[in-house]
């Protein structure tokens, strides 16, 4: 298995690690409920260095970015971010990813999965008929997100950078901890609020960052988080997890991901994509709450009152914040509007679910 720069810490701190897109990480340390309140509440930092990072530079940069990515790359500005995904030919998705806008039609940064980072770098590379400049930073890039209400004012102290004004999905480049050059960015995966920070990892650089972080969270409650509280909160939220909710089969219109769509310039499988749009997707991805006790886990089927298959569950979860059972999954598009009575197979039990909108509340 790979290490990332904490792996150590994490050890040292009792966490519960097994292996995830073949990194040894922290599945949880005080357990997975109480970390999420942490993060819902206050604050907490996760190790996400496992994450994969691409440098695209040059003067064709974004127009591969542009071929290869659904959203529209030209509208970024130095400074900001934008969610998109990657889609092969048959309109699946290849990946979902942010690009960082580093400097205005001349350089960026993909952050891609961490299990998908070899097939992205393929994927994009033999796209790259233009010859812009790629460079795979993903060793070499340390990653931290720490998240949650009280997060920015928590690590206000460490950096010179307003990141209590950061506006979302916008980022700064500066000083953190006393380390150059590090990028820190109002985004994250959780709904809670807060920042992801981007560093090399040279000189002592992770050591450093990790140390501060913890002198000065501590104190005021910051605790660290596991994968396993990661993905109650995402789930929550209605974030797409890739592997589970999205993969190379499902599109980006049935997935709901149509706002990163955009048909106002060209990239792969675009008209096949506005074809499904036209039609409308035989399928749709949904969020859903469990009316009857039970708990919906990953591809357990997702049936009509007849009894008759309608599609699987993707993802799926006891809420701790909500206190019920939540999940995502596929169903026919006719059988995916709001309130409308589904049924997932649980053991041999039909348990009664209701199909409600993202966010879960």
């Amino acid at each position: 298995m790979k290490h990332t720069p904490f792996t150590q810490k994490h050890i040292a701190l009792g966490a519960k690690m097994a292996e995830f897109a073949g990194y040894n990480m922290p599945i949880s340390y005080s357990g997975i409920n109480d970390e999420h309140a942490a993060v819902r509440t206050n604050a907490g930092i996760f190790d996400v260095s496992h994450m994969g990072e691409f440098i695209v530079k040059g003067e064709h940069a974004l127009d591969l970015i542009q071929r290869v990515t659904t959203n529209d790359a030209a509208k970024l500005t130095k400074g900001k971010a934008q969610y998109s995904s990657l889609t092969n030919e048959k309109g699946g998705i290849v990946d979902d990813l942010i690009v960082y806008c580093l400097e205005e039609n001349k350089a960026y940064m993909l952050v891609v999965n961490a299990a998908n980072i070899e097939k992205d770098w393929n994927w994009i590379a033999a796209h790259n008929t233009m010859h812009a400049e790629l460079h795979n930073i993903s060793d070499k890039t340390g990653l931290l997100a720490i998240q949650g209400p009280n997060a920015t004012r928590i690590m206000q102290p460490l950096t010179d950078i307003d990141i209590l004004n950061l506006p979302y999905y916008t980022f700064a480049k500066g000083k953190f901890a006393g380390v150059d050059n590090v990028l820190i960015s109002a985004t994250g995966y959780t709904g809670a609020g807060g920042i992801e920070i981007y560093f090399e990892d040279k000189d002592g650089a992770a050591e450093t960052i990790w140390n501060k972080i913890f002198e000065v969270g501590a104190p005021q409650g910051l605790k660290p988080i596991g994968l396993g509280a990661r993905d109650t909160l995402r789930l929550e939220m209605g974030y797409c997890l890739y592997g589970n909710d999205i993969d190379d089969t499902t599109s980006p219109l049935e997935a709901g991901l149509g706002w990163i769509t955009k048909f106002t310039k060209d990239f792969t499988a675009r008209p096949i994509l506005e074809k499904q749009k036209t039609a409308g997707p035989e399928q749709r991805l949904v969020g859903f709450e469990m009316l009857e006790k039970g708990i919906p886990r990953h591809d357990y089927e997702i049936k009509d009152a007849t009894g008759t298959t309608i599609g699987r569950v993707t993802s799926g979860t006891q809420s701790p914040s909500l206190g019920k059972a939540i999940g995502m999954g596929y169903v026919r598009t006719d059988l995916a509007r709001l309130d409308t009575k589904i049924y997932i197979k649980v053991r041999d039990k039909l348990l009664q679910a209701r199909v409600v909108k993202f966010p879960f509340s």
